[in-house]
Parts: C-alpha cells; structure tokens; sequence
C-alpha cells in the first residue's frame, strides 16, 4: 500500500509539473500573439474600458509619447537580469496632451557591490520622447520589511501608494518599455516561458522516481523472495 500511495503521489507529482510546462509554453505562444498585433495608442491606458477589458490589452504592445518625471523615479532593489543583481528603474511618463502619467519599467542597471546607493546614471531627456513597450501590471511584488517600500531606493512600488505619495495622476498598470539597451539601462526581460523546461525537466525526475520504485517493489517482493527459495536446500 505503501509503494502504491507513493507511485500515485510521484506520478500525480509528475504530471503536474508537465502541467505547469504546458500552461508556461501556451502563456508565451498567447503572448507572442498579441504583440504581434499592431501597436496600441495611449488612450486604451487612460480609458481601457472604453477600448477593451484590461485582460485583453495586458502584453499588447503601445507607443506613448509624453515628458519624463525624471525627480520620481525609483529603483526597485533585489531585481535580476541576466544572472545579475541589480534595480528596475521605473520612471513616471506624463502622457504628451494629457494629465494623466503612466508608470514606465523602463530597464534594468546592476548594482554597486561596495556601495548600495550609489547608482548607475540613467539618462532622462528634459523633452518629449516616445517610449514603445508593452502593458502590464504593476511590478511584481518581492517580500519586504516595514519601511522598505519608500524613498527613491525600495523593495516594491505600490500604485495606489505611489499615487498617494506623489499626487500624480496615475492610471492603472504599467508599460513595460522594450528595444536593445539604452539611456545606461538594459532591458532583457524574462519571458513568461522561461522555467517550461524545468517544468519538464521535474517531470521527468518524479516519473523515474516513480519507475524506481516500481522496480524495487517487483525486486524485494517478488524476485528476491524467489532467488533466495531457489538457494535453500530442500
């Protein structure tokens, strides 16, 4: 009963995690889809309801054009690119014609290992500019302690708190800002398949585990019992 709860578990455990591989390859191949469709204006942001549901415009690419609030911008500590410690640098876009201000993810610089607050020079032009990219949500959340998400260096970025704090008017969201490296930063972001062949990978450790002890059970229950019989003496 043993080895048969604990090939049901591996198996279940296995198939899972092909599972999990499967769901990662069909989010990429879904998302692959919709930034090849053409690029989005800054109004969907402003008014995405009017447009179409805010999951349907998640990953779509946009072009926005608009003024840098270069004195809010942050630096979201403990993010990895390419292996590498380092900060997401994210910087308020005042929309060009408008009030309203998105919250851009604009790239990636690495960290000072001697000094945690000196950082990298990002560029930030004083006039207009356009930033092509594709929406997302707000950046994903990390643990932190209490204390950890104010200043221009923290942890996470709250919008409702960031908008609170700041008095802009921010929409909902974010746009994630993508092209080869510029402006000091770099912008290899991960991509929603990436972790599929680890997936798989488990996969197939939990069904060899399960295999393995399927092997044993057939070895010490039945093969090994009969080998020992045959070598008594009668």
């Amino acid at each position: 009963m043993a080895a048969l709860a604990t090939v049901a578990l591996t198996l279940g455990l296995g198939f899972w995690q092909l599972g999990r591989g499967q769901q990662r390859l069909a989010l990429q191949a879904s998302l692959e889809a919709r930034q090849a469709l053409p690029a989005l204006e800054a109004e969907v942001l402003v008014a995405p309801r009017a447009a179409a549901p805010a999951s349907e415009l998640l990953h779509r690419r946009v072009a926005l054009r608009g003024q840098w609030v270069a004195e809010r911008t942050v630096y979201l500590d403990n993010r990895q690119m390419q292996g590498r410690p380092g900060f997401y640098v994210l910087t308020p876009l005042r929309l060009a014609g408008r009030d309203e201000v998105v919250l851009v993810q604009r790239g990636w610089i690495p960290r000072d290992f001697q000094d945690r607050t000196r950082l990298a020079p990002v560029v930030s032009s004083a006039g207009e500019i356009t930033v092509t990219g594709r929406i997302a949500l707000a950046p994903a959340r990390l643990y932190a302690f209490e204390g950890a998400d104010t200043g221009p260096i923290r942890q996470n970025l709250l919008l409702e708190s960031f908008r609170a704090e700041t008095g802009l008017p921010l929409v909902d969201g974010s746009v994630v800002q993508v092209g080869p490296p510029s402006e000091g930063l770099l912008r290899d972001w991960p991509v929603a398949a990436s972790g599929a062949d680890k997936n798989f990978g488990y996969a197939f450790q939990w069904w060899a585990l399960s295999a393995l002890i399927i092997i044993l059970y057939v070895w010490f229950q039945f093969i090994a019992p009969r080998r020992r019989a045959a070598r008594e003496p009668r």
